[in-house]
């Protein structure tokens, strides 16, 4: 595999998923406990806080959605938007 961390990090993703974690939206949570290091797509820097954001594109029912992941202890921060594979946008 090219990115040796990435298994771990979808994993975490996916126990938090499972946990709830305050999300309102099911389906968010349903995207994100499903999540697959084939859905990864970079592992980028913030330039806000230094933190590993993760990008991924699942679909969600016939819709690719672009999501950012931050993990930040017990906690996962997520930003959502509809896209296609082609998306370049961060």
């Amino acid at each position: 595999m090219r990115y040796r961390w990435l298994p771990a990090v979808v994993a975490r993703i996916r126990e938090l998923a499972a946990l709830g974690m305050g999300l309102d939206e099911a389906d968010a949570c349903d995207v994100l406990a499903n999540l697959a290091t084939s859905d990864f797509v970079e592992r980028l820097r913030s330039k806000k806080t230094g933190e590993w954001m993760y990008v991924f594109k699942p679909e969600a029912g016939e819709v690719v959605v672009y999501l950012k992941v931050i993990l930040r202890g017990d906690c996962v921060v997520i930003s959502f938007h509809e896209g296609d594979r082609n998306d370049e946008d961060n």
